[in-house]
């Protein structure tokens, strides 16, 4: 399908005027770089001399990063632990002019991070650090009063459920009504075993492994995602499910309308991490700036075709979206 250059143009000159919430699991990536040229003498493992280290927003900060660097107003809200690496998110993400004013501190978890070691471009091992039990109690309930204070001011709601324990029915139950109370559009990212919890959302991003596994139907072609699609839209009662198929693009469904394939734009893929965050902040941007379903779908995959062709936890802004639209569009 064809799309209308100036049209998406403007869509996008519009995504500084957008106003998106994000709710969900925050964590911290911590990258350690370094290279190797000895096996240790206590174990048969890699010695790796560590030449620098860095760190990059996780999970539901990295759906916020995205937007953040498309010139969007992000408000996340999440759990970090009372420690220094959730200092350290929230620092770094209010230096990305992320609002972090929802970051709720929990004395009893600890923040997520999750450190991966890389030696000569390739990643050696990577140690989780996590408390992933459901969050209860007062913790919970001063997220969902973050939410109501601020629900009125934003334009869409992202829940982003990474399995860390903050998306729970309790949770959903609280800040669900709310959005429809107030008619804000809610987009989840989901996890596969938590399916049945997001019944009456808006959209739903799954990717072909997690569609799959949440309808029961093994994706191999066309066909089959069509079938699983088509699934999603009746079960969960949502008003469109965008299913995220890798190097084959993505596939758009909507009550009512004939299924709409995408094909990837991506001429070299490098690193898929965090792609799924972009789609999803790209297209509720789009959203947010004017675009029907089909037009926030196709800027979402120019985006994640994009991103996938850079090394690492990449983010992209307007103008580079821009250019490579044009250099598609124009031929």
């Amino acid at each position: 399908m064809k799309q209308n250059l100036s049209r998406l143009k403007k869509i996008i000159s519009n995504f500084t005027d957008a106003r998106i919430m994000i709710i969900g699991d925050l964590i911290l990536d911590e990258f350690i770089w370094g290279s190797v040229d000895r096996i240790s003498p206590e174990a048969p493992v890699p010695v790796v001399w560590v030449k620098k280290e860095n760190f990059m927003p996780g999970g539901a900060s990295n759906v916020a990063n995205n937007i953040a660097s498309f010139g969007g107003k992000a408000e996340l809200v999440g759990i970090i632990g009372d420690d220094e690496r959730g200092r350290t998110l929230k620092r770094e993400m209010s230096k990305k002019g992320v609002v972090t004013d929802g970051f709720i501190v929990d004395k009893r978890r600890p923040t997520v991070l999750k450190t991966r070691v890389i030696a000569h471009k390739q990643q050696v091992v990577r140690i989780d650090r996590e408390e992933t039990a459901p969050v209860s109690g007062a913790t919970l309930s001063k997220v969902i009063k973050h939410v109501e204070k601020k629900i009125k001011e934003i334009d869409i709601l992202i829940i982003e459920d990474y399995g860390k324990g903050l998306i729970t029915p309790e949770l959903l139950k609280g800040i669900i009504p709310l959005a429809k109370r107030y008619k804000k559009p809610i987009a989840v990212d989901p996890k596969e075993e938590n399916f049945s919890l997001y019944k009456g959302v808006t959209l739903i991003t799954p990717n072909s492994d997690e569609a799959s596994k949440a309808t029961g139907i093994k994706i191999e072609n066309k066909k089959d995602i069509e079938a699983a699609g088509r699934k999603l839209l009746t079960a969960l009662r949502c008003k469109a499910a965008l299913i995220t198929l890798g190097e084959k693009g993505m596939a758009l469904f909507e009550n009512g309308k004939r299924p709409v394939h995408i094909p990837t734009i991506a001429q070299e893929v490098y690193d898929v991490s965090g792609a799924g965050d972009t789609v999803i902040g790209t297209f509720c941007l789009s959203l947010a700036s004017g675009a029907n379903d089909t037009e926030a779908a196709y800027i979402a995959n120019y985006a994640a075709g994009i991103v996938v062709g850079k090394v690492g936890i990449a983010v992209i802004d307007s103008n580079e979206l821009i250019n490579r639209i044009k250099k598609e569009i124009e031929g």
